[in-house]
């Protein structure tokens, strides 16, 4: 996934926001919390970090391509960093990348959901 795809499909995603910071990372964000980030890389696949359920954490980690997320995951959050091949397929990190965003999503605030209209 280039970066250009990666940026493609966060866009895709209902309600999100996109910044530039952390040394030129693509950041996305829902309700002003990050989902994904990517960038760092001088390839043309950028490294792609997102965040996981605690056993997506421990199966991710230890695939060849993935790692724990430096700093994330240093501090006990369930970030995975896919920074080189094999890693996951194209179709698996936009899976992932969504279930970053829904657990994101999910942990905001029931008056930010409503705000945000992902709530009824």
């Amino acid at each position: 996934m280039t970066l250009d795809d990666y940026n493609q499909f966060c866009c895709s995603l209902p309600k999100t926001t996109h910044v530039v910071q952390w040394g030129g990372a693509h950041v996305w964000k829902i309700g002003g919390k990050v989902f994904a980030i990517g960038g760092w890389s001088k390839e043309e696949h950028p490294y792609i970090t997102f965040k996981c359920t605690q056993l997506g954490f421990e199966m991710l980690k230890a695939q060849s391509g993935l790692r724990p997320a430096p700093y994330l995951a240093s501090r006990g959050f369930t970030w995975i960093q896919m920074y080189e091949e094999p890693g996951l397929s194209e179709d698996e990190l936009k899976d992932y990348i969504q279930g970053s965003y829904d657990l994101v999503a999910a942990g905001l605030t029931k008056k930010k959901r409503k705000e945000l209209g992902l709530e009824g």
